[in-house]
């Protein structure tokens, strides 16, 4: 019942620094602007997800929120939205799976610069049922806007967001079984831990349990949401790109997933862990 990750939601203080930041990251302009419940939000829309920066606007409940989240963790990572073409069914499988889903509410959005809207339906699994990672679900009624690209060399889709966990089994069981995604792969390693890829749409949700990190049963229980990958198509074009705009960039090197390459991003990014990778060539594609 899950077609896909909808969007990943990042909070900032500063939502101007932050649209400028992924601005300059992306190579496109943000899609949607819009303020109201207590946030600012701008959402860059690439080929297959959307990143929606939040920060927290007015005094209200909602802002105070936000704001002692952004106390307690800093910029970061805060949330998954999964999608899907049925939100009724899949409601009832979240409660039969006792992942505690809130009633399926109706929202609707307006941007502030077109003044168009978009409509959808969503709904909410209780963070305890989902092992600390905040989960919403959502029926968009239509597709968004694209980004459009400010230039050559921009970033074209996600390839990835990792979640760490203490338990991997139970990691397993949530993803695999409970949310229905599909294990394309499911490796353990002496150096990197053990490695379990989840096909979600277009893109891959990693979840990694690394050598030294706390076993099941231990003090610390719950998953944490640790980064995102996105694709480019010619990783040189794009690290030149980065590097005049002052970007802070590793150099490029060769990937784990034999012939691919990537390069780290060290800042502009709302303290996600940020790496780019420019996928390998399937065979029988051109050069």
């Amino acid at each position: 019942m899950i077609t896909g990750l909808d969007h990943v939601v990042v909070l900032t203080g500063d939502i101007s620094a932050g649209e400028a930041a992924y601005q300059s990251l992306f190579g496109r302009s943000p899609a949607w602007r819009n303020s109201g419940d207590g946030a600012e939000r701008v959402l860059f829309t690439l080929d297959n997800v959307t990143l929606e920066l939040m920060a927290p606007d007015g005094n209200g409940e909602a802002a105070s929120r936000i704001r002692t989240v952004l106390a307690a963790q800093g910029e970061g990572l805060a949330s998954l939205c999964f999608r899907t073409n049925d939100i009724t069914k899949l409601h009832r499988r979240l409660d039969r799976l006792t992942l505690k889903p809130e009633p399926v509410a109706e929202v609707e959005s307006r941007d502030a610069v077109t003044e168009a809207t978009l409509s959808w339906k969503r709904t909410r699994a209780a963070s305890d049922a989902t092992r600390g990672i905040r989960m919403f679900f959502l029926e968009l009624a239509r597709e968004r806007p694209l980004s459009v690209r400010t230039g050559p060399a921009s970033i074209t889709a996600m390839d990835h967001v990792v979640v760490s966990t203490p338990d991997p089994e139970r990691a397993a069981a949530l993803y695999g079984a409970r949310l229905g995604l599909d294990m394309a792969l499911d490796r353990s390693h002496p150096d990197w831990g053990r490695l379990m890829f989840f096909r979600c749409g277009d893109l891959i949700v990693e979840v990694t349990h690394r050598p030294g990190k706390p076993a099941a049963g231990t003090q610390e229980q719950h998953d944490r949401l640790r980064g995102l990958c996105w694709r480019v198509a010619d990783i040189d074009a794009t690290h030149a790109r980065l590097v005049a705009a002052g970007v802070d960039v590793s150099e490029v090197r060769t990937g784990r997933k034999p012939g691919t390459r990537v390069m780290t991003v060290r800042n502009g990014t709302c303290g996600v862990p940020t790496l780019l990778v420019q996928p390998s060539v399937k065979p029988g594609a051109p050069d």
